[in-house]
């Protein structure tokens, strides 16, 4: 089966081996306090800050998912309230989240800034240059959730204080781990906020971190996969120009290849198109009929979600997807 579901998606085919051999040399049984344990956490946030370009002074963590880090956010970074625009379903779930454990007092007076950078519902993103005059007109922190898009596209990591990603999506990896990234100056709002009362409260996670130890038994497999990954993979800058290619190369067949088809990509703006999920929309009929005959060609196209469940698909257009797959799907979506 060739999957195109955006997220969980296609993993690195080499993470099965990588996984035998976590077993084999007993890195699943380390303790996460051993030696060991801690030079593979050294390696893969000093491989991180390599890999993906980020800065020296911008401090990385792993949590359990992106969700997490939402609750993050709210507990330990957010003084008064959030703010929250937003463009699609997991935007509007995050501020609902959030309101949930740190209830607005006024969004005149929000104190940090929460943004869906790839809203991997309707195949929306906030591109570098909006996520500029938001950093313009906005003067306090920054949080991003870049889950869609972390490890697929190049991100500029000054233009916000806190970033965060879950891996089954562009790292290419099984789900259970998050990459949390956050400022100087987020770890300066954490100090002053001060709130200790959480497992996962950010001055407990950075304390741990600045030892590379977890605040709590970890996902030491997913940590060692994601350490292997990072290893054979090319730098962001490589990543990031393959996935804008075929990002452009998916839109054209769409609006030309595909222009007699029932089948029409769902965002007309061009700014605010994804490149790294692609949505498209049709009538529920067609949808759910194009979906049944791409599993029978072994081909799993992603459902719609929220507002768009029923009248469109989504196409994964991540970096562990090939070129030869890619070439299946389009093949099959010609002759369809």
């Amino acid at each position: 089966m060739i999957t195109f579901y955006p997220g969980p998606s296609k993993v690195y085919p080499q993470v099965a081996d990588y996984a035998v051999e976590a077993v084999r040399q007993g890195i699943v049984s380390l303790n996460h306090r051993s030696a060991g344990f801690m030079d593979i956490v050294k390696e893969t946030v000093r491989l991180l800050h390599e890999k993906l370009d980020i800065p020296s002074d911008y401090h990385i963590a792993f949590v359990s998912s992106a969700t997490e880090c939402w609750e993050i956010v709210a507990q330990s970074l957010t003084a008064e309230s959030s703010l929250h625009p937003y463009s699609g379903a997991f935007g509007k779930k995050w501020a609902e989240y959030a309101y949930r454990i740190k209830p607005p007092v006024s969004l005149n007076e929000a104190d940090v800034l929460c943004i869906v950078q790839n809203e991997t519902s309707n195949g929306t993103q906030v591109n570098m240059e909006t996520l500029a005059q938001f950093r313009r007109d906005f003067s306090a922190l920054i949080a991003v959730d870049a889950v869609s898009s972390m490890a697929g596209i190049t991100l500029d990591w000054s233009l916000a204080d806190v970033w965060f990603a879950s891996v089954q999506k562009c790292f290419g990896l099984p789900a259970g781990l998050a990459v949390l990234v956050y400022s100087p100056a987020a770890l300066k709002r954490a100090e002053e906020i001060g709130e200790t009362a959480h497992y996962n409260s950010i001055l407990f996670i950075h304390e741990n971190f600045s030892k590379f130890q977890t605040p709590y038994t970890p996902n030491g497999l997913g940590i060692y996969l994601l350490m292997r990954v990072l290893q054979q993979v090319t730098p962001i800058a490589d990543i990031s120009g393959r996935t804008k290619k075929r990002a452009i190369e998916w839109y054209t067949f769409f609006e030309q290849e595909m222009k007699a088809s029932p089948f029409t990509v769902l965002i007309n703006d061009l700014a605010l198109r994804s490149d790294t999920v692609i949505a498209v929309q049709g009538s529920e009929t067609e949808v759910s009929a194009i979906k049944k005959a791409a599993q029978k060609m072994d081909i799993m196209l992603g459902n719609g979600y929220g507002d768009w469940k029923n009248t469109t698909f989504r196409i994964a257009n991540f970096p562990a997807i090939t070129d030869e797959e890619i070439g299946t799907l389009k093949q099959f979506l010609r002759s369809y």
